[in-house]
């Protein structure tokens, strides 16, 4: 799947160069234009690395960054600054409250996007691979094919999308209206049951002879790619 990037900037021509050219990298690109609001869609959603601006309006990309990296969720989360702020003490001080990257305006375009591409070489491997493993799924992406116990599973576009995206964040448990905005998309509107029904075909697919399951329900409150199956495989 996509590598997801969550860009907080509020300079509307600069977020129109910023979507065009990250689309163009095969990115999944989201914008928001206010501090406030980009804080409250972290919270219903995690993305793959975040593009944010120091100044904005409604809470600071500093105030932002400080708050992200207070929260066990997005303690790890990428965060690139952009700013106007070229001297070394506000360098160190946007480092210092936790952006991974710091890339002064004006900038290049092609620099900024050889560090968002590394950034999330480092911080998720998996995004990058062509082969993702657990226990004993293997799922490549060049070839679209998906195989258990080296056996093949042929899985319809919903389910590869579905086992993909478990197989980048195996042992997180996901709600299924995180699943409808990550696999489906935010801009599509289905109805949250639907999940239900692509998780029920894929564990079909994937255990067609009762072996062990390794998608789990949790609570009844979303699913899960099994820590578990991982160890025991």
């Amino acid at each position: 799947m996509k590598a997801r990037i969550l860009v907080v900037e509020d300079e509307e021509a600069l977020t129109t160069l910023l979507r065009y050219n990250l689309e163009a990298q095969d990115y999944d690109v989201d914008i928001v234009t206010r501090g406030d609001e980009a804080d409250t869609r972290l919270k219903e959603s995690i993305p793959d690395l975040v593009v944010l601006d120091w100044m904005l309006p409604g809470l600071s990309g500093i105030e932002l960054c400080r708050r992200l990296r207070a929260r066990p969720e997005t303690k790890q989360l990428p965060i690139i600054m952009l700013t106007a702020r070229g001297e070394e003490s506000e360098r160190v001080r946007g480092l210092s409250t936790g952006a991974d990257d710091y890339i002064v305006k004006p900038f290049s375009v092609p620099e900024l996007l050889a560090r968002v591409g590394a950034l999330l070489r480092r911080a998720a491997p998996e995004r990058v691979a062509s082969v993702l493993t657990h226990g004993d799924i293997e799922l490549d992406r060049d070839k679209r094919r998906v195989a258990r116990a080296g056996r093949p599973i042929e899985l319809g576009p919903t389910e590869y999308r579905l086992l993909e995206f478990f197989l980048e964040h195996p042992g997180r448990v996901f709600s299924r209206e995180q699943l409808l905005d990550s696999v489906w998309g935010r801009d599509i509107y289905i109805d949250e049951r639907t999940v239900d029904v692509h998780i029920g075909r894929l564990r079909k697919l994937i255990n067609p002879d009762a072996a062990e399951d390794p998608i789990r329900t949790v609570r009844g409150a979303g699913y899960a790619l099994d820590d578990r199956f991982q160890k025991a495989g």
